[in-house]
């Protein structure tokens, strides 16, 4: 599998830091401005997550589903959001990209087929959101057979069983979730029980990366004090990025925001 997400977190380590994780939905709200967007998030970013448009994304809040149904109405395919995926990776060599897709989106082409493609176009993980780590080995083992890293989600309420196999499959980092529900700023994102960290940690899963609800420089420091190994930032981005290319927001504002975020994921020093 790609050493990306491993050499970048020991970097971020050596430095105090966590990791900023900005997602956006590929093809969002056009190919031209999509390609124009990723360099831009890439210049504030430790890593990306870019979503494949899908028609019905069950766990994104209404800022994303809008962002979906607006790249799939200006043309995007499965084939152009991965062309995308190729040439940031040519533009950033070393920066980790992930994918979040729906289980639909995998099988269709299937498992090998699919791994196979996404590695290709050089991404780095791959995120189904609608697929529990009950259900996860045989996605796993065909995203490592391609040399992608299967991350996977922990819910607040994860039992042992559960952490139990999220950590033996997953790779890359664990995404762990801030709250339950859809993503979105409609709902602050709660802080994790550290004990739930402290778990993952302790089965030596994959980084513990934040997500759901976080728009806010203090909710990212807050998810790296409390012992995360970075957060992703999903609606926030997606709503600015709107703004951007409807002239609401100047570029200088988003990338003050986006600074303010990426500076934030570092870690206080303890007494």
């Amino acid at each position: 599998m790609s050493d990306r997400y491993a050499t970048r977190f020991a970097e971020l380590s050596r430095a105090g830091r966590g990791m900023f994780i900005p997602f956006t939905v590929l093809g969002f709200p056009s190919r031209t401005v999509c390609i124009e967007q990723l360099e831009i998030l890439a210049c504030h970013a430790d890593a990306l997550e870019l979503g494949i448009p899908f028609s019905d994304p069950v766990a994104d809040g209404p800022t994303i589903q809008r962002a979906s149904a607006t790249a799939l109405d200006a043309g995007a395919t499965f084939g152009t959001c991965l062309e995308l995926v190729a040439g940031l990776r040519a533009h950033h060599p070393d920066l980790p990209i992930g994918l979040l897709v729906y289980a639909n989106l995998v099988i269709n082409r299937t498992l090998d087929g699919f791994y196979t493609e996404v590695a290709t176009a050089g991404a780095d993980s791959v995120l189904i959101a609608d697929v529990p780590s009950e259900e996860g080995a045989p996605f796993a083992a065909a995203a490592r057979a391609a040399g992608i890293s299967p991350v996977f989600i922990a819910p607040p309420n994860a039992g042992k069983a559960a952490l139990d196999r999220i950590a033996k499959l997953g790779a890359g980092y664990t995404y762990v979730l801030t709250r339950s529900g859809v993503t979105g700023t409609e709902h602050a994102a709660g802080t994790p029980a550290r004990e739930l960290l402290a778990q993952l940690e302790a089965r030596d899963a994959a980084p513990a990366i934040l997500g759901f609800g976080v728009s806010e420089p203090r909710q990212v420091s807050e998810g790296i004090a409390a012992g995360a190994a970075g957060v992703i930032c999903g609606s926030a981005v997606v709503n600015r990025l709107t703004q951007l290319a409807s002239g609401e927001l100047d570029l200088a504002a988003l990338e003050d925001w986006l600074a303010s975020m990426h500076a934030a994921a570092r870690w206080e020093p303890t007494a």
